[in-house]
């Protein structure tokens, strides 16, 4: 049986999963993806992708359905840190982007607010519960759809619209009690 066919109980031992075996069987497959969706990848990033795969599928082991296919969690597993490392990437701030430029100093004002943004963001999502940390990220940042997020995590597409609704709300009012307004309704 070839490995991408092998099925998530094929990989349990004891009631865990065997890590050492699904790592030894999947490292090239995962690598392999990476290379075929974005080679633009260092290899620094590659090799931390392919650990947050594996790191993402043992905190999550105790949701995996043991009869599919171990591939299908880890492809996707794997796309979605591919994307959230490429847009990691473009926000990096570099200097050689800004060399020639004139920055002037509204600019300047815009980053340092939607820096503090960020910040107060960040922090009301280390306040949440974990499940609404994940789905946020996973909606937000890994820009799935509220069905994609609903399958994955096993729960209902009407849970994840009010999950994310109320983590929506508890950010807008963090934002609005330190002085940021929205123009969302």
């Amino acid at each position: 049986m070839e490995v991408k066919d092998k099925k998530i109980y094929d990989y349990i031992d004891d009631n865990k999963l065997e890590m050492e075996k699904v790592m030894k069987d999947y490292t090239n497959y995962i690598y392999t993806i990476i290379k075929n969706y974005n080679t633009k990848l260092s290899n620094e990033d590659t090799e931390e992708i392919i650990l947050d795969v594996f790191l993402t599928l043992w905190r999550n082991e105790s949701k995996l359905d043991i009869n599919k296919k171990l591939s299908s969690y880890i492809a996707g597993i794997t796309k979605n840190l591919i994307k959230y490392k490429t847009r990691q990437a473009k926000n990096e701030l570099n200097i050689d982007d800004y060399d020639g430029e004139i920055l002037n100093l509204t600019n300047i004002e815009l980053f340092l607010i939607q820096d503090e943004e960020r910040n107060i963001i960040a922090k009301q999502l280390d306040k949440v519960k974990q499940e609404e940390k994940e789905i946020f990220i996973l909606y937000y940042y890994n820009d799935m759809s509220v069905k994609e997020i609903a399958k994955q995590l096993n729960i209902s597409s009407s849970n994840v619209k009010i999950i994310l609704f109320r983590v929506r709300k508890k950010i807008k009012k963090a934002l609005k009690d330190r002085g940021y307004t929205s123009n969302e309704k």
